[in-house]
């Protein structure tokens, strides 16, 4: 069985402490269209961008419980990511990252994440170019209140139109 990348282990204060495992939920080449760049060439029309996207939870209770609500719903995942690429308000690749990596981390409970974004075909001469990076959910305990930031990224998606609609009521 192939080692942890190196990228995705847990940084602890006790560097040989095992970390723990993690079941890693991915979603590998999903394709949208959106306006982003710097450049005028780039803010006029929609162009494609490959997304991959790896989530992490420590040992997900959906092993056990076979049940979607114990785990992360990739088909939820991707319909966030059909509005994200009409409506994301950012220019730069990275910063479009950071918002798919806080969206899995604050709404879909990872532990830790990666995302890779990439404009493939950006330049005649070369395959694709992109950015991939890597977050970790922060501890509750290292903050004195530790909803305010996810109090905040909420209001962000609700003024943007990403949070979905609640679920509907049970049936009786």
């Amino acid at each position: 069985m192939p080692a942890q990348p190196a990228s995705m282990a847990r940084t602890t204060a006790h560097p040989h402490a095992a970390a723990p495992p993690m079941d890693l939920v991915f979603i590998e080449g999903y394709t949208g269209q959106t306006i982003i760049g710097i450049h005028e060439s780039e803010l006029h029309r929609p162009q494609p961008l490959v997304i991959d996207i790896e989530a992490g939870l420590p040992r997900a209770r959906a092993c056990r419980t076979d049940n979607i609500a114990d785990t992360i719903d990739y088909g939820v995942v991707r319909d966030r990511l059909d509005a994200l690429m009409l409506d994301h308000g950012v220019q730069l690749l990275e910063a479009l990252a950071e918002r798919i990596a806080q969206l899995l981390l604050v709404d879909f409970g990872a532990a830790r994440v990666r995302v890779k974004v990439v404009k493939p075909r950006k330049f005649d001469n070369v395959a694709a170019v992109g950015v991939q990076i890597e977050r970790q959910a922060e501890p509750a305990d290292d903050e004195p209140d530790a909803d305010s930031g996810r109090g905040a990224q909420v209001l962000r998606w609700i003024g943007s139109g990403l949070v979905p609609d609640p679920a509907p009521a049970p049936k009786r």
